[in-house]
């Protein structure tokens, strides 16, 4: 039995016909089910992140000379890999380890960020602003984790699984654009004013959270050798590579087109256009997530996503200049968007449910990894458009390759072995 069936095993049946819904019908005018509460702080927690992102953009970036931004931005790129130091060997232990802990670690990172937001306000322009920063990632990659441990205990099968990260997802990007409406016209009052806005959002996120239930989680023990190799399967693996080069493209694209609008001196509204295709193509990706795996399994849409990627990036090289760049990052969100719910869904279809927080955890720090070493690649080395977009293009065809030929070659084994084993007898 699969750790998916396990868990569904344990967990309470709904109601036959009633489907997979935010409401249960029928109770008393719209109690809201534990996916509703969840979904409810989720998104209050989402449009915190959004001020929090407009903010630090605001007091590292625009408000000084590129030359000078490019030292800031490092240096911020450095400090968004130390939490991972914390996230991996600390939190993913404490989540698995203790009955409520993933609903613990949603409430606490989130009255936390509350308190944090407001001591930054008074140190925007000082050194305790970059580890102020730091917690805040701590906390904010927490509750990620916590977020992809907690869905599995939401859905009715691993069939829905998509479907739930898919809501989830969608959630993001629609209170990111609600929440950076009132950030945006605070930022011209100063980042102080869209943390402080941050910090009532974060505190309403606590309140929201108390409500998110408990969700039992599978006595902690040794893992058994069938969990070992469920969470060491090369096909999880095979797939957390594909991601993460995903993820390294998803940095890359960012900070170099950020710094190549600045050095061709684009006016500020093409950021905007720049980062409103991009999040357009993050919610198309998570719209499209569900009907695409109702036809294919999770493995062909994170490959689909590579191959979709390199094809954008010679759209891109066609097109040229703002208009490609703006077709690019569009079609960048949407891949990374729809390949993170498949890979999400891969990890929490295979992976057993008592080590699910160390799993996240683990795959969490690998894959800010290989965003900040994509990053890194144009706050360093200024790079022209049309390089950079043939740099895209034949990194993610090279991993779309690599993933195919992976996974052809581990299926290659488990096909032989079964046509090894001989039918049984009748009798």
């Amino acid at each position: 039995m699969t750790p998916m069936a396990r868990s569904s095993a344990r967990r309470p049946a709904p109601s036959a016909g009633s489907g997979w819904r935010p409401f249960r019908p029928g109770d008393g005018g719209g109690v809201a089910l534990p996916f509703a509460r969840f979904a409810r702080t989720h998104a209050l927690l989402g449009a915190g992140d959004t001020l929090v992102a407009l903010a630090l953009a605001g007091s590292l970036f625009f408000s000084i000379s590129p030359d000078a931004a490019r030292g800031r931005v490092a240096l911020y790129l450095l400090l968004t890999m130390a939490p991972f130091a914390v996230v991996a060997p600390l939190i993913g232990p404490f989540l698995d380890g203790r009955q409520g802990g993933r609903r613990a670690m949603v409430i606490g990172s989130a009255a936390s960020r509350a308190l944090i937001c407001v001591v930054m306000i008074d140190n925007l322009d000082s050194l305790l602003l970059f580890p102020l920063a730091f917690a805040l990632l701590v906390l904010g990659k927490g509750y990620v984790v916590a977020r992809a441990s907690l869905v599995p205990r939401l859905v009715r099968d691993e069939t829905e699984l998509v479907e739930a990260n898919s809501k989830l997802s969608i959630i993001t990007g629609l209170v990111g654009f609600v929440a950076a409406v009132p950030g945006v016209a605070l930022l011209q009052l100063g980042s102080g004013w869209v943390l402080a806005l941050a910090a009532i959002v974060f505190g309403v996120a606590t309140v929201a959270a108390l409500r998110v239930p408990k969700a039992s989680i599978a006595p902690v023990a040794p893992a058994t050798n069938q969990e070992r190799a469920e969470l060491r399967a090369a096909g999880i693996f095979l797939a957390a590579s594909s991601m993460g080069m995903l993820r390294a493209l998803v940095g890359f694209l960012a900070f170099f087109l950020a710094f190549w609008l600045r050095d061709d001196d684009a006016p500020t509204w093409w950021f905007g256009i720049t980062l409103a295709a991009s999040a357009l193509g993050a919610l198309a990706g998570a719209g499209a997530a569900p009907a695409v795996r109702r036809h294919v399994r999770e493995e062909r849409m994170l490959l689909g996503c590579a191959v979709l990627v390199a094809a954008g990036a010679l759209l891109a090289l066609q097109v040229g200049g703002r208009a490609g760049a703006s077709v690019l990052a569009a079609i960048v969100g949407l891949a990374a968007s729809a390949g993170r719910l498949a890979f999400d869904s891969i990890v929490q279809r295979d992976a057993p449910d008592a080590d699910r927080g160390r799993s996240f955890a683990g795959f969490e720090t690998r894959f800010q990894l290989a965003w900040v070493a994509g990053a890194f690649v144009p706050v360093v080395i200024p790079t022209p458009l049309g390089v950079g977009f043939l740099g895209i293009a034949g990194a993610s065809g090279a991993a779309a390759v690599a993933y195919a030929t992976g996974r052809r070659l581990t299926a290659r084994p488990l096909v032989e072995r079964l046509r090894r084993t001989p039918a049984p007898r009748s009798r």
